[in-house]
């Protein structure tokens, strides 16, 4: 297992904001084996498409250079206009191979890792001039995987070079009897494919190459528990400052729903443990909803303000604990409880209308029925 400084083991996986940190210091996976066979892949693969734009582009210049006339091999200008028209000639023909090169040095690297830019990357650092720090990485894992990389491409492009020589050799040896029309497109026909099969021996070294840098990245970024436990109090914040965030938020909610028990229709009570305040606006909502609730302390609290405000009081044990403990605060209440909260409406408004003087006494306040299911002791 890897080890910190302090000598704690590297046993958990880096967490989402250690790798978030990594990639801000411009610390990303990436196998530049990958990123190199491709894009020689890419290139065989281009000359092989446009090898035919380039072969003729190839055929102009030869014959634009040594079919020239006696007067004109006097004439000094005649050189450099033939040399600067051969580049243009040659230049264009190797346009589109250059455009497929660079496409795949821009896209294909980052598939390990992803696009990543970090100025941090890039700022110098004065650590980076450590001789012990270079020593360490001369002799690190990471150095002995390069140095087996490189031994392994050796050994593989030698044995493809040999077995391609091989396989061309007739070939080869058949150009020196063609015409040079010929001879110039089999020569092509032969660099372009050798090419090819030469890069593809290499894409044996980017299969091992990718698992190893996304592996060596990972154990890296590996985290000791006391890391953990440290990230977790920075993001998440200590206990103790949660714990009196939770209690400020609490505070800040009662006071906003002490603000809105004004605007209650009704307040239902236990009387003594529970409190519920009512509102319903017909225009807003299609039942009503609890703008407050509370027990104990809180549940006196609303109804001193629901006295102080003018707002009815009803006392109704089973339907405000079943308020209480199933509907939260700003929601309609459940569909089972309509018809007693309908009839607790309806007696408030007839009570109101009687004290106003426009109405008869509702009489003696009625049971309001809660469903069995939704009652609670």
């Amino acid at each position: 297992m890897a080890e910190n400084e302090d000598g704690q083991e590297k046993t958990e996986d880096p967490s989402t904001r250690k790798l978030e940190q990594a990639r801000e210091k411009g610390q990303v996976a990436r196998s530049r084996e990958l990123g190199s066979v491709v894009v020689m892949m890419f290139g065989a693969m281009g000359l092989i498409f446009f090898g035919g734009m380039l072969l003729d582009a190839c055929r102009e210049v030869f014959q634009l250079n040594f079919d020239v006339d006696r007067e004109a091999l006097m004439d000094p200008d005649v050189g450099m206009h033939k040399l600067l028209e051969s580049a243009q000639r040659i230049i264009m023909a190797l346009i589109p191979l250059f455009v497929v090169l660079a496409l795949a040095a821009t896209f294909i690297p980052p598939m390990v890792g992803g696009f990543n830019f970090s100025m941090q990357a890039v700022a110098p650092k004065l650590s980076k001039l450590n001789p012990l720090s270079g020593l360490k990485r001369m002799f690190s894992v990471q150095s002995l995987m390069e140095l087996g990389k490189s031994l392994a491409k050796f050994f593989l492009v030698s044995t493809a070079a040999v077995l391609i020589l091989n396989m061309y050799s007739e070939r080869f040896l058949s150009l020196g009897f063609q015409d040079p029309v010929n001879a110039m497109a089999e020569g092509m026909s032969i660099v372009m494919w050798a090419f090819f099969l030469l890069c593809s021996s290499l894409i044996l070294i980017a299969a091992v190459d990718v698992p190893f840098q996304l592996y060596q990245y990972n154990k890296q970024l590996m985290m000791t528990k006391q890391e953990v436990r440290e990230e977790y109090k920075d993001t998440e914040g200590k206990p103790e400052v949660k714990s009196r965030i939770r209690a400020k938020q609490r505070e800040m909610a009662q006071a906003r729903m002490m603000q809105a028990v004004p605007t209650a229709d009704v307040v239902i009570t236990n009387p003594t443990h529970f409190a519920v305040a009512l509102k319903y606006d017909p225009q807003k909502n299609l039942a009503p909803i609890v703008v407050a609730k509370g027990v104990d302390f809180i549940a006196e609290q609303i109804k001193k303000v629901a006295i102080a405000n003018e707002v009815m009081i009803l006392r109704a044990p089973p339907l405000a604990r079943s308020i209480y403990y199933h509907t939260e605060l700003e929601r309609e209440i459940p569909q089972g409880l309509y018809i007693a909260v309908a009839q607790v409406l309806a007696y408030v408004f007839q009570l109101k209308r009687f004290h106003e003087g426009k109405g008869q006494n509702p009489g003696q306040q009625p049971e309001f029925p809660v469903p069995p299911d939704l009652k609670r002791d």
